[in-house]
């Protein structure tokens, strides 16, 4: 009877180890996908984060970078813990994880609260950044940003096209053009002279209601990855204790 219970559970703890090495590689993962979505935030998008004046969203992104590394080097360690069936690196493992949760949960809540104060950073201060620095001197990364924000967003101005009439620009560099060229639905030169909705893009709303919704869409994203990883290691938990219970009692 003695052998029989000792055969199960020495079944038990090798299923245990298998379930949690497959954990270990599939968290590795994702911290490599966390690491990913962070430097295609900070690399892709870099002009629009200029546009912005506080720096919450690109600190989110060296966030997730530094998290995605730690999520990384806990998997690695995840797996010594396991192959050794180390009950200190065990509880060393389990403590990580706990620790990593709990900060996802405050990147959570962080996330949720910025995008509610999102509006009104991008109403009190686009439309200042626009008038102000674009195609000024030293403010090359300002037009860049303009330029590609209007393009890819498919928009034209801060809340309308109309915008573009109070700018310094205009009475500089405007050349008779009513509106930038990247705000004309085909980009030529000087194209711009002609604002008809057939020529250039009309949003209602403008870009900061595109950049708005492409934020959004990026935190949906982000939120998506966090909560798939949040379930990992929950099961990541479950299975380090059931583990760490199955082993026989040893000394330190």
């Amino acid at each position: 009877m003695a052998a029989y219970e000792e055969k199960k559970n020495s079944c038990g703890t090798v299923c245990l180890k298998y379930l949690l090495f497959i954990f270990n590689l599939l968290f590795w993962l994702s911290g490599g996908t966390v690491i990913t979505v962070g430097l295609w935030t900070l690399v892709d998008k870099s002009d629009y984060i200029s546009l912005l004046s506080s720096s919450t969203y690109s600190f989110a992104a060296y966030i997730l970078i530094a998290a995605g590394a730690v999520v990384m080097l806990t998997g690695i360690l995840g797996c010594c813990a396991t192959i050794k069936e180390n009950k200190r690196l065990l509880i060393v493992f389990f403590v990580l994880l706990l620790l990593i949760f709990l900060l996802e949960i405050t990147a959570g809540v962080l996330a949720y609260w910025y995008y509610h104060e999102l509006n009104d950073e991008l109403r009190a201060d686009l439309k200042e950044t626009m008038v102000q620095k674009y195609q000024q001197p030293d403010q090359e990364h300002i037009t860049r940003a303009m330029g590609k924000l209007q393009q890819d967003l498919k928009c034209c101005g801060s809340n309308s096209s109309a915008d573009w009439q109070d700018g310094a620009w205009i009475h500089t560099v405007a050349d008779r053009r009513l509106v930038p060229d990247s705000c004309c639905k085909t980009p030529t030169a000087r194209c711009g002279v002609r604002d008809h909705p057939s020529n250039i893009y009309k949003v209602e709303g403008g870009c900061i209601s595109k950049l708005e919704e492409f934020i959004l869409q990026h935190l949906l994203i982000l939120g998506a990855v966090g909560v798939g990883i949040a379930f990992l290691q929950i099961l990541g938990m479950l299975f380090t204790c059931c583990l760490y219970q199955s082993l026989k009692e040893e000394p330190y």
